[in-house]
């Protein structure tokens, strides 16, 4: 029995990785295209159109491609300190993003993940951190799921206890 069970939380636990998928319809535009950022090449992305400047590489990772390091996950006060703490291209303004500039990168034509991977590459298809609170719930904060590009407040996953990714963001 034991063995059973060391299978079963060997497979719960692995990350699997899948190839995005996007619609090839001609009449759906992308929600994120190419022309509205602008890839530093210092770790950070410039999006045109909000006037954000975006972490690159979600939390954990580095690197153009954004595969070195390991991917690391965070409870909400965990996430508010890193970004507190973050002095990524040698600004120290980094912060989370609310629910609506999150919502803001992410490419509703695509799932797995629902992200423009040129400029956000390897980017996990779960769950992100926001700093916006829910109204109904005063323990819990919003996350947006870049499996599909939903959202959902925390308060079903115990709050802000639960381990979620983080992509930090700054006003340019």
């Amino acid at each position: 029995m034991k063995k059973i069970n060391l299978i079963f939380v060997c497979v719960l636990t692995v990350q699997i990785t899948h190839a995005q998928t996007c619609s090839s319809v001609s009449e759906i535009h992308p929600s994120t295209p190419n022309g509205i950022f602008n890839d530093y090449g210092d770790g950070t992305v410039s999006d045109n159109s909000t006037g954000l400047m975006w972490q690159k590489c979600q939390l954990g990772l580095s690197g153009s491609d954004c595969l070195t390091g390991s991917v690391t996950s965070h409870n909400w006060e965990e996430a508010l300190n890193m970004a507190n703490n973050s002095t990524l291209a040698e600004y120290n303004d980094w912060r989370l993003p609310n629910h609506k500039e999150l919502l803001s990168i992410v490419e509703q034509r695509c799932y797995s993940p629902s992200i423009n991977t040129t400029y956000f590459p390897n980017t996990s298809s779960s769950y992100f951190w926001s700093i916006s609170p829910s109204v109904s719930y005063s323990e819990s904060s919003w996350v947006v799921n870049f499996d599909h590009g939903g959202s959902f407040n925390s308060n079903g996953r115990d709050g802000r206890f639960s381990n979620f990714f983080v992509r930090l963001v700054r006003s340019e």
